[in-house]
């Protein structure tokens, strides 16, 4: 996999200056999947090792055994192995995608991009005689301190925050380092930063990671998994299934319209997630542009800050303390509970369903499902996705809570925080992938649907007692009631009931056609339209192969 900071969604038209990333940045970003490879080292003082292979005549197996002993001091490089997360550990390779945008090397690269791009509106701002408009040179020389961002920039901006002890200030006495040398940038480097308060740079930083985040990982993440059960969907539409309501038998439908309803539920709240708009202040220390006006009185800065948010892809908020106010991030990570919350509800009905016998799992060679039980295969795919869902919902709950408060006009609580934004998406991702790996493994077991409709004939006691009603058959409900309610039910036993009936010949010949399997009502239908009823809510053909 290339881990690639990708311009997908600052289109031409809202951020021109993005232009084609060079090879150097691409081998840059690449090392970002091995950041957390590194080899891993165990650095032991004052230990001694004895290690000792025996063998046990009974068992013909051997064990080995550490002896450790003396005072021990440990110092673990991170790798997969010391990582305190599980997302940098047992399950990076499965969410790496995100670390370009979420991470702290993305952090710093969406930085170094706000700063740069606002030292060249500055330029384009008549009444700021001291930055003439830049030479195409100098443009070019700028731009490519973005399109060249690397892993070694990233550390060096690092070592001098270790200096500052400002993760913000860090980037600007970065960026005059790459300049001073450049003749024409060099005579306006105290104009990098010029005005900013750290958050005009975080905020715009924050909202950028997210929104590439998103298109790039996350809605392509969710748009698989809602096409793989609007696959399911079609492809057992006409596979009939007992319901069961509070647990019992229920009117029979088809396994492909119960995953339909899923495909669709997920459609909307994702098409609600792509609705937020990620937004962005840029009006200094307290939000009034004080700075700014005391400096250059006669420019409209609110109108150049609006400019300036706007051709970053994003949208403008005028009303702020030196914070952005986070309300735009609370929306989206509770419409992220929302679209997880359904997930949970399929990866438990899907495990009902395992459990039922109605699926089979594919296995694999050499997998192990108990350590103990040789028989078993476990639905751990969707138990997992259910677990991480779990850690994404507390992560996003806290952030969509804790982050649109901050005392009067600002306090640093929220800096910490935002450095988890990560944590709640890369559990979400975790999970679409599980709940995707899961579906891959099933194999429907139609014997096992039809016995259960087989033995389940009580439930044409519905459409019975309707029929009668239409056609005034006194206490109809009554009737069926006496006969079905904790009473064995057969095939028999119904026809005789309907033949007893007096009914118009039509309505009773359509009655005692009717068996489990068939009694499904629009069910097949509902399954066979899902794509179009998905494609609708979108708004467009965002599932290519479902049609």
């Amino acid at each position: 996999m290339e881990a690639r900071v990708s311009y997908g969604v600052l289109t031409k038209n809202q951020a021109p200056f993005l232009s084609r990333l060079q090879p150097r940045t691409l081998q840059s970003l690449r090392n970002i999947s091995n950041l957390y490879n590194t080899k891993q080292t165990h650095q032991f003082s004052n230990a001694s090792f004895q290690l000792s292979t025996t063998f046990s005549s009974k068992s013909h197996g051997f064990r080995q055994v550490i002896n450790m002993s003396g005072d021990i001091s440990c110092e673990f490089e991170l790798s997969t192995l010391t990582a305190l997360s599980p997302l940098d550990g047992r399950y990076w390779g499965k969410v790496k995608d995100l670390a370009p945008y979420m991470s702290e090397y993305g952090l710093i690269y969406f930085r170094i991009l706000v700063e740069i791009k606002w030292l060249l509106k500055l330029s384009q701002i008549p009444e700021v005689l001291e930055v003439p408009g830049f030479s195409a040179e100098a443009q070019s020389y700028l731009q490519g301190l973005i399109d060249g961002f690397s892993i070694d920039d990233a550390l060096e901006v690092k070592r001098i925050e270790r200096v500052t002890n400002h993760d913000v200030k860090a980037v600007e006495y970065f960026l005059k380092q790459k300049c001073q040398s450049h003749p024409e940038i060099a005579k306006v480097l105290e104009f990098f930063h010029f005005a900013c308060t750290s958050e005009d740079i975080n905020n715009l930083a924050h909202a950028l990671m997210l929104k590439e985040a998103m298109t790039k990982v996350m809605f392509p993440s969710m748009d698989k998994l809602i096409e793989a059960i609007c696959n399911m969907a079609k492809a057992n539409a006409s596979i009939s299934m007992l319901s069961r309501t509070h647990g019992q038998p229920a009117s029979p439908t088809t396994l492909g319209k119960e995953m339909a309803i899923f495909a669709v539920r997920l459609s909307r709240e994702r098409q609600e997630i792509s609705q937020v708009e990620m937004m962005g202040k840029f009006a200094g220390a307290v939000g009034n542009y004080n700075a700014h006006l005391v400096a250059y009185p006669n420019i409209k800065w609110p109108q150049i800050a609006e400019e300036f948010v706007n051709s970053l892809g994003l949208k403008f908020n005028p009303y702020v303390t030196q914070i952005e106010t986070h309300d735009y991030m609370a929306k989206l990570y509770y419409a992220f509970i929302r679209f997880n919350n359904i997930l949970i509800d399929f990866d438990r009905d899907i495990w009902g369903y395992i459990s039922l016998g109605y699926f089979k799992q594919i296995t694999k060679a050499g997998e192990i499902g108990s350590s103990t039980m040789p028989h078993k295969v476990n639905p751990i795919d969707f138990e997992n996705s259910e677990g991480n869902i779990g850690k994404a919902n507390e992560d996003l709950s806290y952030l969509s809570m804790k982050l649109p408060i901050s005392r009067w006009q600002r306090d640093l609580t929220d800096s910490t925080v935002l450095r988890n934004m990560g944590g709640g998406l890369g559990h979400s991702l975790l999970a679409y992938k599980s709940a995707l790996q899961g579906i891959g493994k099933l194999q429907v077991n139609e014997a096992r649907l039809s016995e259960d409709l087989n033995q389940t004939w009580e439930v044409l006691a519905e459409p019975i007692q309707t029929v009668m009603r239409r056609y005034g058959v006194p206490e109809p409900y009554e009737k069926l009631k006496e006969l079905t309610r904790g009473r064995a039910v057969t095939k028999e036993s119904i026809r005789e009931f309907i033949e007893g009936l007096e009914l118009p010949k039509e309505a009773k010949t359509q009655l005692l056609k009717l068996t489990p399997h068939s009694y499904v009502g629009a069910a097949v239908e509902l399954a066979m339209t899902v794509d179009s009823t998905v494609n609708m809510i979108n708004g467009t053909k965002v599932l290519e192969t479902c049609n």
